[in-house]
């Protein structure tokens, strides 16, 4: 069966085709501006039933903002332009008829009859907004409300489009809590977002989306934030029901490895337009624009070691052709502490437990070990990465060395130093050796401070620098070794993008000069090219300076590519480690051999 045609070749909307009624919706010239601003301009294509597209692209391509016009979901302020034909039903077509826009369609006796969206009220989009197309949002913690069973949230979808009893509403939302594989679907239903899992809650999206069983279902960004486990099964569960209810889907996002996964066919959007497209596999193994090889090149490879990745903007400036060059030759196979020196970090039997459930005394009945009997060393100049599922305990370790949460037993060494038994000026001192670069830069930043002074705070706080102008000094050498502009010292975190932001954030963690670097997942959020700028600025710090970086990451690809040595965590306990490349090449642990075979590949 023919696939999703994109635009640009035959017929006048660029459609190919033998049967029009397989048509499931049709984009024409779509474009929308912010304030005269375009940021998307004349983006066309069609998807058919049971197909899935794939929009990939950076942020700030226009992907989103696209496919949201669709559903009305811009603001007031947004013009949009173009055409967008829904079609999920067949109507019985007039004597002499020739269809919709005179295509003939070769069934003389139906033709597809659709809706054009981009010309709804918000009465009318009401009516089809999760009955006739349905969004998976990309953070399922913000899109769930927090104050309302999520069995509720979904029930509240059926009732809005269907007449229906809540007793029915409650049966049909079981059996679907079921089919996308939640486990206690009657527990989960009576649970508050807070209290599952974060591939627990997309599945709870994915139901919500499903309930009413929508022909069209856009994923945004779906599985960016979920590692590499959950991931694979939230693909796998999102092609199974589409094959069982022959849904369109168009999926939205900056990983080309996901894409090669579920997509049948591809569009690539750069600065609010489609740059490339056509069949998954063609537009993946034989990229023709310039961006879509850069896209490609910038995800760090599983079948080697190069010393710098390359980006997107070495591919549009045309520095480069893809293939390996002395500045990308292949760095060593493995890397190996000196064993005869003394670790900078000594971990010895770390246990970190919460309390679950008290008594109105305070006793605790119920507790959890988050990390149980950890024991480590790094060395000094090393990059030892830490691996694991969402919930293994490896963010609450990296706090737990940096004494930003409390241990309950075990030891933590710095400089051959207990960290417990230090002075407080000691310690205030030991917190300026060891820095942390967090996930999420924009909550870390402090959005009433500049970031002039979001990066000076540290130094001003150590009592560091002679005066104000030396400090200024420092901040500005340090804003341009991490490639952001001076003038941009008075701008405040909102003005900047998310990899400008991250940025921002290396630079308040590095300007202290310290001697180990925690980085808690501070590029898996970012796009592919961004994340591949932050890894190259990471590692020519590390060169110039020496720093000990501790990497804690989901992305097993990024951590092959950025670590000496990995750490592989599972429920809290260290179950294999090893040298990067060995560990890839011959891993030992079943926990590890099924992370690496989850890992999505082109």
């Amino acid at each position: 069966m023919p696939g999703c045609i994109l635009s640009g070749r035959g017929g006048r909307y660029g459609l190919v085709m033998n049967d029009v009624a397989d048509i499931l919706l049709r984009v024409e010239g779509l474009s929308v501006a912010f304030d005269g601003r375009r940021v998307v301009e004349n983006v066309s294509y069609s998807l058919r039933r049971g197909r899935t597209l794939g929009i990939v692209g950076e942020s700030g391509s226009g992907k989103s903002v696209s496919t949201m016009a669709l559903m009305g979901l811009l603001s007031k302020q947004a013009a949009v332009s173009g055409s967008a034909w829904l079609c999920d039903a067949l109507q019985p077509m007039a004597e002499g008829s020739d269809g919709p826009a005179g295509i003939d369609n070769g069934h003389k006796d139906t033709y597809p009859h659709g809706t054009e969206l981009l010309t709804l009220d918000e009465e009318a989009f009401h009516k089809i907004r999760g009955h006739r197309i349905a969004m998976i949002f990309q953070e399922p913690m913000t899109s769930l409300n927090p104050v309302q069973r999520c069995g509720q949230q979904v029930v509240e979808m059926l009732l809005a489009h269907e007449r229906v009893s809540r007793a029915e509403a409650h049966r049909r939302v079981i059996e679907l809590f079921e089919e996308v594989l939640l486990p206690r679907p009657e527990k989960i239903f009576s649970s508050y977002p807070h209290e599952i899992s974060g591939g627990q809650k997309q599945r709870v999206m994915i139901a919500m989306a499903l309930i009413c069983h929508p022909a069209l279902v856009i994923a945004d960004e779906p599985t960016t934030a979920l590692d590499v486990t959950v991931q694979k099964t939230i693909l796998e569960l999102l092609r199974s029901l589409q094959q069982k209810y022959n849904i369109g889907i168009i999926f939205i996002t900056h990983d080309l490895g996901v894409i090669a996964q579920i997509a049948d066919d591809v569009a690539v959007m750069y600065k609010g337009q489609v740059v490339e497209q056509g069949a998954a596999q063609q537009v993946l193994h034989n990229p023709q624009h310039p961006y879509t090889k850069g896209l490609l090149a910038c995800r760090p490879p599983l079948d080697s070691r190069p010393r710098r990745l390359l980006t997107v903007k070495d591919f549009m400036e045309g520095n480069a052709d893809g293939n390996p060059t002395p500045q990308t030759a292949v760095a060593g196979t493995e890397a190996h502490p000196c064993s005869g020196e003394q670790p900078l970090l000594r971990v010895r039997d770390l246990d970190v437990t919460y309390a679950l459930e008290t008594n109105i005394f305070g006793k605790v009945k119920k507790e959890l070990k988050a990390v149980d009997g950890l024991s480590f060393d790094i060395y000094r100049g090393e990059t030892v990465g830490l691996v694991g599922e969402s919930g293994c305990g490896k963010s609450t370790l990296g706090r737990a060395i940096l004494q930003l949460i409390e241990r309950s037993a075990g030891t933590v060494e710095f400089e051959g130093r207990q960290l417990d038994r230090l002075s407080r000026p000691e310690r205030q001192e030991l917190r300026r050796k060891m820095q942390i670069v967090f996930q999420d830069p924009y909550s870390s930043l402090n959005p009433r401070l500049t970031i002039g002074q979001a990066i000076m705070e540290p130094l001003r706080c150590h009592g560091l620098c002679a005066d104000e102008q030396e400090r200024r000094e420092r901040v500005l050498g340090l804003m341009r070794q991490v490639d952001l502009k001076e003038e941009w010292l008075d701008r405040y975190p909102h003005e900047f993008s998310g990899g400008q932001r991250q940025r921002i954030c290396i630079a308040r963690a590095l300007v202290l000069q310290p001697e180990l670097v925690v980085c808690d997942e501070s590029v898996s959020a970012l796009d592919v090219s961004v994340q591949a700028q932050v890894l190259n600025l990471l590692n020519d710090l590390k060169e110039q300076y020496g720093y000990t970086y501790l990497f804690i990451t989901h992305d097993l690809s990024v951590v092959k590519f950025f670590s000496d040595r990995i750490l592989v965590m599972q429920q809290g306990r260290i179950v294999e480690q090893g040298p990067s490349d060995r560990l890839f090449a011959h891993p030992q642990h079943p926990y590890t051999k099924r992370l690496l075979a989850a890992l999505p590949r082109l």
